[in-house]
């Protein structure tokens, strides 16, 4: 279904409740499932991933499984799968997971001692998985691609017979999510030492743990981003401040653009508030946190702040090309963004006229449509195709936005009045 988004007649007002983090999630119910006579789990994300994952290991005795869009599920299951004794099945995935690299992580389970195969194109899912104990021992892998392929070894790394020690080469992307994993990890029994790019885990075993899933600092992404073009008044009820999640530096970046945050408000929550400070130049490297810089690409490009944002190799290899997706998308409001190869996006202010009410395309992702929907702010009647992409992470994204006043049309009906 396409939506048409006008924005709030009066002055924005929302008060939020976020999805709990996906990324802790995922990685509870690996580690869950590596537990000896651990419960199941219960509080954890609602959404497509977290589905996937759930579906994935309630489904182990079968011989084949597909997990859809879900990446995180992907690159974890293959670790996981190839580390169970007696496994043997095919992962699977949708057509874009199907384009999706995972040649790294399965060139370093095979040193490890895993078997696995390729069921189609090489180097890309699906995957013919036949899994038993690993070996383990010295590994050097490339930490320039995804942080996924790092915490998916680690999190099997106490099963192996010799454990792991992993050195990681190059700039390592997404720290903070492999220090998530240890940190989780470090809460179910497991020692680790990670130290000059070189993380060492022993044989060990899990202990049986009730992870405390946090609101996700990812998805509060897009209420910083209305926040910043509204100026309005935003509460969100359950962040927290000492997060384990990468994503924290949401509120240090977004304090640039005039976001103040308050995290004892007035009405109890977390309050997101107009602040008079604002960069007149934004200048972010996001090689830790590339889940936040659509929503910066588009709060920057709103508010005429230019920008130089690096770190962005990773976004080639997310659920679309995000880099290319979103120069694409708001060129067609005349906002014309400069890429620097894989890496690096600027943007010093040129535009062109546009003409055309815009219909925005979301490639299947999530982040395209939940960043590309507060422009509503700024140009009423924009429609966003396949809104349903949101349920990868944020399902209940566009009753939140209804109820902070925006109003939500058929995208193929006519503009009111």
């Amino acid at each position: 279904m396409n939506l048409r988004i006008l924005p709030p007649d009066s002055f924005l007002e929302a008060r939020v409740t976020l999805p709990l983090s996906k990324s802790m999630s995922n990685r509870a119910l690996i580690i869950n499932a590596l537990t000896p006579g651990a419960a199941p789990l219960t509080e954890l994300a609602v959404c497509n991933d977290t589905a996937a994952m759930l579906q994935a290991l309630t489904s182990q005795d079968s011989d084949s499984i597909n997990v859809g869009a879900a990446g995180t599920t992907m690159r974890f299951l293959t670790a996981y799968f190839a580390a169970k004794e007696g496994c043997d099945l095919l992962l699977d995935g949708s057509e874009r997971m199907r384009q999706r690299p995972i040649g790294v992580l399965v060139d370093a389970l095979r040193a490890l001692g895993a078997e696995i195969d390729y069921a189609g194109e090489e180097g890309f899912p699906p995957l013919r998985i036949r899994g038993h104990r690993l070996k383990g021992g010295e590994l050097s892998l490339d930490a320039t691609v995804s942080s996924q392929y790092i915490s998916a070894l680690l999190m099997i790394a106490p099963l192996m017979s010799e454990g792991l020690k992993l050195t990681l080469e190059g700039e390592t992307v997404s720290r903070p999510y492999i220090l998530m994993t240890l940190k989780m990890m470090e809460d179910a029994g497991v020692e680790s030492d990670y130290f000059n790019d070189v993380v060492t885990i022993k044989p060990q075993t899990y202990r049986p743990y009730n992870f405390k899933i946090e609101g996700d600092w990812s998805a509060a992404a897009a209420w910083y981003e209305i926040e910043a073009i509204s100026s309005g008044a935003v509460t969100i009820d359950n962040l927290t401040q000492d997060s384990c999640q990468g994503d924290r530096k949401l509120a240090d970046i977004f304090a640039k653009l005039g976001v103040h945050t308050e995290w004892e408000g007035e009405n109890g929550g977390t309050d997101l508030v107009p602040a008079p400070d604002q960069d007149a130049r934004l200048r972010v490297d996001f090689s830790e946190t590339p889940d936040l810089a659509l929503y910066a690409i588009v709060t920057c490009a709103m508010l005429g702040i230019p920008f130089h944002f690096t770190g962005l190799s990773t976004l080639a290899i997310k659920e679309t090309d995000r880099v290319s997706a979103i120069t694409t998308e708001l060129a067609k409001v005349g906002i014309l963004l400069q890429p620097e190869g894989k890496d690096i996006l600027a943007w010093e202010g040129q535009r062109c006229p546009f003409t055309t009410l815009p219909r925005f395309d979301t490639y299947e992702d999530h982040r395209m449509a939940m960043c590309l929907a507060p422009i509503a702010i700024f140009i009423p009647g924009i429609i966003i195709n396949d809104m349903e992409v949101v349920a990868k992470s944020y399902p209940t994204f566009w009753t939140e936005l209804h109820n902070a006043g925006f109003i939500l049309l058929d995208g193929d009906a006519p503009l009111p009045g």
